[in-house]
């Protein structure tokens, strides 16, 4: 992707693979590469004075649970569909999936974290623009709409990400990544408007806001804490997400921006959105919810309603409480090819958690809510 598309004074400090001997330190999501001669083989990703190997949870899809863990792993080792575009249509047919988008994986991170702190940033806004010509001239291409291009933006400056949004929505490109909490990365808030500009190009465009939970790390965590902890409670990183948009304002200023919380789930949901419309309701006044009736004149239901969206791989509970979330809002996705996804069963698995619902609010929410939102257009 990079050695390939990046220009020849920049290839030798531009992102690539080595095959070494190692492990891995997963560091709550931030891999670190240990080289050990014992060990065994994985490529490893070397860019930026970093060493960033592949790791099995991330490249799941085809193993048993059982087999699923944190080892460093080679692209010999992982299915053909994470990497191979003509592969992975042969998966999403194997598993009665008709379209897919696409997030970047745990090189780049969710919202392409990896080139947005680099140090050389020259050569970081080249990284960018080639991983999102390689989104739409190879990953998607060929794929009859069935690929959904979503592309990254550089983080550190604000007027490139609009440029970078305009350019992409000139290529067809759907959606974009942004941080859940970009606060925790060093950035500005979404409350300082610095990000105005991004979101208006996004509203104009038509180009959803795709917030991955993890974009903002988990503060929360204990660093000594087990694993299976974010794996419990990560989809609530959302939940500040969330509250952070809808108690903003900007949902109100950019009435048809469309913001999707990716891995979010669904439980949770309601809860929020009844707190934040009490507090709404309840508790104005400066200097203690600084909530301005002028700038927010609907509650924040409202604005759930009208702008965001929610995904889940799995959720029962949340699917009982479908008449509160509302059936517009809500997506299902297969996380292809995470370790929780429900590939290849990702068809009869939504079959299965829907068979309560009404049928048009199944058909919505498996197919229908995102074909409209992700503007969806398959030929074949």
């Amino acid at each position: 992707m990079w050695q390939d598309r990046v220009p020849q004074k920049f290839r030798d400090a531009a992102p690539r693979i080595e095959r070494l001997r190692g492990t891995v330190d997963l560091g709550m999501g931030d891999l670190r590469f240990i080289e050990r001669d014992e060990a065994p083989l994985a490529d490893v990703w070397h860019y930026d004075g970093r060493r960033i190997p592949l790791v099995r949870i991330a490249a799941a899809s085809g193993y048993d649970r059982s087999e699923i863990d944190g080892r460093a792993v080679t692209y010999d080792d992982m299915h053909k569909a994470c990497y191979d575009p003509a592969a992975r249509l042969a998966a999403m047919d194997q598993a009665g999936i008709e379209a897919s988008v696409c997030f970047p994986n745990m090189f780049e991170r969710f919202c392409g974290q990896t080139f947005s702190f680099a140090q050389d940033k020259e050569l970081a806004l080249l990284c960018i623009r080639a991983y999102n010509d390689y989104v739409i001239e190879e990953w998607c291409a060929g794929s009859h709409g069935r690929l959904v291009p979503m592309g990254i933006v550089p983080l550190w400056d604000v007027d490139l990400a609009v440029a970078e949004t305009e350019r992409l929505a000139g290529l067809g490109f759907r959606s974009i990544t942004f941080s859940e909490a970009p606060h925790l990365l060093g950035l500005p808030s979404i409350h300082s408007h610095h990000w105005d500009p991004l979101f208006a190009a996004c509203q104009d465009a038509q180009i959803v806001v795709s917030l991955h939970i993890g974009t903002g790390g988990f503060p929360m965590l204990a660093k000594d804490g087990p694993g299976s902890i974010p794996n419990v409670m990560a989809s609530f990183n959302a939940g500040y997400a969330l509250a952070d948009w809808l108690l903003s304002g900007l949902l109100a200023k950019f009435a048809d921006l469309k913001i999707v919380l990716a891995e979010s789930q669904l439980a949770w949901v309601p809860y929020v959105l009844s707190r934040a419309d009490f507090v709404w309701n309840e508790m104005r006044g400066a200097n203690f919810t600084d909530i301005d009736t002028s700038q927010m004149p609907e509650p924040p239901s409202f604005y759930f309603h009208r702008n965001v969206f929610l995904t889940f791989f799995r959720d029962p509970v949340g699917l009982t409480l479908l008449d509160q979330l509302g059936a517009d809002n809500v997506l299902y996705e297969t996380d292809f090819p995470h370790s929780d996804s429900s590939w290849p069963t990702s068809r009869s698995v939504a079959t299965e958690m829907t068979a309560d619902l009404a049928e048009a609010d199944a058909r919505k929410i498996v197919a229908d809510n995102a074909r409209a939102l992700f503007r969806v257009q398959t030929t074949s």
